[in-house]
């Protein structure tokens, strides 16, 4: 499990429980006390949790990793094609699809930790910066468009291609390419249908 992943297991068990034990989170989560210790850090630095004896008890419920709409467009994220951004200071922001996570990834350059996806075949979380997309392709899966779908391996995407059209481009060709069509000044919006 990514610690990415790892720490929105633990904020999904503490909404469910609302005052846990440590002992409790590290056995759940198959790790160290330590590790849970690490990863509620920040959640206690933004006021989300409190520290009580032997665990943490919620505080409130809004939190920046469950605002429900994108980061980018305000869409409400779909947990298949969302796109998650890990930032310098431990915030996530979400972005309900590939389209527009690469768009935010590139206006947070040098500010990203690290990017994940969900490839769109099998659902793995995979890292963004190792992708495959594919770039508007003819079927449409319900997101913004132009649309951008990801992929775990080049083959897979490549099969894709060959059977729905777009276009196969590594991490670094998706931004540049997608920029390029939605204009690289101001965000003008996306497109949904």
């Amino acid at each position: 499990m990514l610690p990415t992943e790892r720490r929105e297991r633990l904020r999904e068990l503490i909404r469910e429980g609302h005052h846990v034990k440590i002992s409790d989170l590290s056995r759940a989560l198959g790790v160290s006390e330590m590790t849970i210790y690490r990863d509620l850090k920040p959640m206690l630095e933004e006021g989300w949790v409190k520290k009580t004896y032997g665990g943490v008890t919620l505080v409130r419920e809004k939190s920046p990793a469950a605002d429900p709409s994108c980061v980018y467009c305000g869409r409400k994220p779909d947990s298949r094609l969302a796109y998650r951004l890990v930032l310098q200071d431990q915030q996530t922001e979400t972005a309900c699809c590939c389209h527009c996570g690469l768009l935010r990834h590139s206006q947070m350059e040098g500010q990203v930790v690290q990017a994940i996806c969900q490839d769109f075949i099998n659902q793995l979380t995979i890292s963004a910066l190792r992708a495959w997309y594919v770039l508007n392709p003819e079927v449409y899966v319900g997101c913004c468009r132009p649309q951008v779908l990801s992929f775990e391996q080049r083959e897979v995407a490549g099969r894709f291609v060959r059977g729905f059209g777009g276009a196969l481009l590594s991490f670094p060709e998706a931004i540049q390419q997608l920029t390029q069509l939605m204009g690289q000044e101001k965000h003008r919006g996306c497109e949904h249908s």
